[in-house]
């Protein structure tokens, strides 16, 4: 079974219109404008990292360990995904891990018949650890403070990709049923986190 990885995208390009999914992905609610890291007025709060392109991310409790590419757009303006069942891409177009704002980092359930780096995440509890490598040796320790599954029509753009106060790290697969018409799963599984720890602190 071959199950494309289909999410919503809303963050526009530097300049630029706000890229569109494809016509199978989370189509957002409304094209929205970038959003800065943070609401003007705001405080930030807990650790922060400057900015450095992740390597590998490691969830524990899920046993998983996968090195991380780098997505970018289509020429359809639609978000890249994985072209691979074991590897986890970062959004570019979004903030490192570790740095202000949400970083998101997307992988498949499965691909090609293979069981995907992601297959599990729904099981993935609240309280849970997600470790990021980066580039310049660091690494960012954050921790799960919600798991949702959401219809692909119903993507909640804003809350996924709109300005935090903090680091915050989301995942991104597919989840529910699978529609064979179309070869796609129907919702999006998401989990949310944020930096606890720091290394070096």
């Amino acid at each position: 079974m071959t199950a494309a990885l289909t999410i919503g995208v809303a963050i526009a390009q530097q300049g630029g219109n706000p890229p569109r999914p494809d016509t199978s992905a989370a189509a957002p609610a409304a094209e929205v404008s970038p959003a800065p890291a943070t609401r003007p007025g705001e405080l930030t709060s807990g650790p922060l990292m400057a900015g450095s392109p992740p390597t590998r991310v490691s969830i524990p409790s899920l046993r998983v360990s996968a090195a991380i590419v780098a997505l970018g757009l289509q020429a359809d303006g639609a978000m890249q995904v994985p072209d691979s069942a074991t590897d986890v891409g970062w959004f570019t177009k979004a903030p490192t891990p570790g740095a202000l704002g949400p970083a998101v980092l997307a992988g498949h359930v499965n691909w090609k018949g293979r069981r995907g780096t992601f297959f599990d995440l729904g099981k993935l509890p609240v309280g849970a650890g997600i470790t990021v490598d980066r580039r310049d040796g660091s690494t960012a320790m954050f921790t799960v403070t919600r798991v949702e599954q959401h219809p692909k029509d119903r993507f909640p753009t804003a809350e996924v990709y709109g300005a935090t106060d903090h680091a915050a790290l989301r995942l991104i697969t597919c989840g529910g049923e699978f529609d064979d018409s179309t070869q796609h799963y129907r919702d999006n599984v998401i989990v949310y986190a944020r930096l606890a720890h720091t290394h070096p602190a």
